[in-house]
């Protein structure tokens, strides 16, 4: 008879702790937040041929690496108690210094020196994420991503984002999270007289607070 109690109240103890584990995330519903960090952008370049002449040229470029920031918000939808998806949007408006680029026509022993700086970008994704416990969070993140960075001129890449974080309730419905992102802004021409293709990719990794509401 003790052995069956003592069976009998393992499982109820063990139900309990599996019903706190997994009971409803705080995080189900709409949130905003924001976020700092450093972030490092990598211009690549395809070199052609300067438009109605004889002259091929190569460009090349360091990375831009910076303080950036970014407001977001969005919503997740419980899937079960564990499971949420969410959908979300973040804004960057903070530019970026400006990092030096060369253009060099070896044939006619030219170089020139330019600027190129990124101005702001945004995201709009969705974010499948697990909940730890009903206070704790780990997220993804899949979007569709904006930027624009200024050469000569000022131009719109457009490419996808991944991205993984983690969130945790702080007191009320205050909450931190830090979260990595990786950005491919794919490729496209060069404006101008030139042939030749430009691409970016962008990593960065962010810190910050958020409110459930």
């Amino acid at each position: 008879m003790k052995a069956k109690k003592l069976i009998i109240a393992s499982a109820l103890a063990g139900a309990l702790v599996t019903s706190s584990a997994f009971a409803q995330s705080v995080f189900q519903g709409f949130y905003g937040q924001i976020g700092i960090g450093y972030e490092s952008s990598a211009p690549s370049f395809s070199g052609g041929n300067v438009t109605g002449t004889p002259y091929n040229y190569s460009i090349s470029s360091s990375n831009l690496n910076y303080f950036t920031g970014t407001v977001a918000a969005g919503y997740y939808f419980p899937i079960t108690n564990a499971f949420l998806l969410g959908i979300g949007a973040e804004y960057s408006p903070i530019e970026s210094p400006s990092t030096n680029y060369s253009v060099t026509i070896p044939s006619a022993k030219y170089t020139e020196q330019q600027g190129v700086k990124k101005q702001s970008s945004y995201n709009i994704f969705i974010s499948p994420a697990w909940a730890i416990d009903k206070e704790k969070l780990a997220y993804a993140k899949i979007g569709y991503a904006s930027a624009q960075y200024k050469a000569e001129q000022t131009d719109t890449f457009n490419g996808y984002s991944l991205g993984l974080g983690y969130r945790q309730i702080i007191t009320g419905n205050w909450y931190g999270f830090g979260e990595v992102n990786y950005t491919s802004y794919g490729s496209q021409n060069l404006a101008n007289n030139a042939t030749g293709t430009v691409s970016i990719n962008a990593t960065n990794a962010l810190v910050g607070v958020g409110y459930k509401f």
